[in-house]
């Protein structure tokens, strides 16, 4: 079907093109009383087999002719019953009988030509080093901004920060508890399993202490940081970026990586250690829940974690806190940033925040693991 527009705007100075089709592709129908809005830089043209019909200049212009488009439309389907159209004006008849039906319905429905697989494949490989290139831009400018927030604090809009960490932290303080809890009850139970066969319950307070403070606190925290305000950014900044509230600070001569992005990244690496301690606080204590039907108390079981962790394997997990906020601030933002125009442009770029989000905390922390490995941490 063709599609009916109202409003025919293309919002562009046209500076660095000569021609612009609309729409790009079909055809379109216009209804008695559709607007068209031509800037001074640009010339309307109706086109039909190659011929000028009308030319419109700058300024708001009204269709009042009869909407030939929709009764070709009419003819050009095919119903059991014919149709047949009455009483219209001899003129616009003579310019309904100038249609061909059969060529506007093929025009509506084109047939879609595959690509060759090389063209294919180079398309891919010009998004991948595009996006590529986004990504190191971004990260040159998040540099930047955070260098100049900490040269320059009172520069940092810092009322923005603490509403951020509000959301990041405190809002997030149930589901982190819930998620720690049953992971450390349920690590505490598969280990004790196995383990009571051989007397050695009292090392699965060690188990969990190392597997919560080394590696399932930091990761299941910033993972479920992710899913929240990592999703959360993106939606925020690409609705901005759809409604061109981006492009209307660029204009105002501000940096929306500064303003924008910044607060966010600064909030996040206050409140993702904080959340990582309090993680393993609670995962510890569902650990120490489940051991209780086991027979060892609450008092021995902190006992014999803390006699197994070390200040090295509390280090080595805490450090990793910082580099998981900044990968799921910063990518959250930047596909925020990175957001097109359409009803489902927002929602794609949340769903890939979060995709990134856990791809990349699952590489960093391998990466972590084997750098501790080879530095015997």
């Amino acid at each position: 079907m063709a599609r009916i527009f109202d409003v025919v705007e293309y919002p562009s100075e046209m500076t660095d093109e000569i021609v612009h089709r609309f729409p790009e592709t079909g055809v379109a129908d216009l209804r008695i009383g559709s607007q068209i809005i031509v800037r001074e830089s640009q010339r309307v043209v109706f086109m039909r087999d190659g011929l000028a019909l009308d030319v419109f200049g700058p300024g708001r212009h009204t269709i009042v002719t009869a909407n030939i488009p929709l009764l070709v439309d009419l003819i050009a389907q095919e119903r059991a019953a014919p149709v047949e159209i009455a009483n219209l004006k001899p003129a616009f008849e003579l310019l309904l009988r100038q249609f061909d039906p059969k060529r506007v319905s093929k025009d509506m429905d084109p047939e879609v030509k595959r690509r060759p697989a090389i063209e294919e494949i180079g398309r891919a490989a010009a998004a991948v080093w595009k996006d590529i290139a986004e990504q190191i831009t971004f990260i040159g400018e998040l540099s930047a901004a955070l260098f100049h927030a900490l040269l320059r604090p009172h520069t940092v809009r810092w009322r923005d920060v603490w509403r951020v960490c509000e959301r990041v932290g405190v809002d997030a303080l149930p589901i982190v508890a819930l998620i720690s809890f049953l992971l450390g009850m349920i690590l505490a139970f598969q280990s004790a399993v196995p383990m009571k066969r051989f007397g050695a319950e009292i090392f699965v307070a060690d188990l969990i202490g190392l597997s919560m403070l080394r590696e399932l606190g930091p990761l299941m925290t910033a993972i479920l940081l992710s899913g929240r305000s990592g999703a959360a950014f993106a939606a925020e900044i690409g609705t901005m970026k759809v409604n061109q509230e981006v492009d209307a600070l660029t204009t105002m001569g501000l940096d929306p990586v500064r303003f924008l992005v910044a607060p966010r990244i600064i909030a996040v690496l206050l409140m993702t250690p904080l959340l990582t301690l309090f993680s393993n606080l609670v995962g510890l204590l569902g650990g120490a829940v489940t051991m209780q039907t086991f027979g060892i108390p609450f008092l021995t079981f902190f006992r014999e974690a803390d006699a197994a962790v070390q200040l090295r394997d509390f280090l080595a997990g805490f450090v990793k806190t910082f580099f998981f906020a900044i990968l799921v601030g910063g990518i959250g933002c930047l596909r925020g940033l990175q957001t097109k125009a359409g009803a489902s442009a927002v929602g794609e770029s949340a769903t890939s925040a979060v995709v990134s989000c856990i791809i990349m905390l699952v590489v960093v922390d391998g990466l972590f693991a084997l750098a501790y490995y080879v530095l015997n941490i």
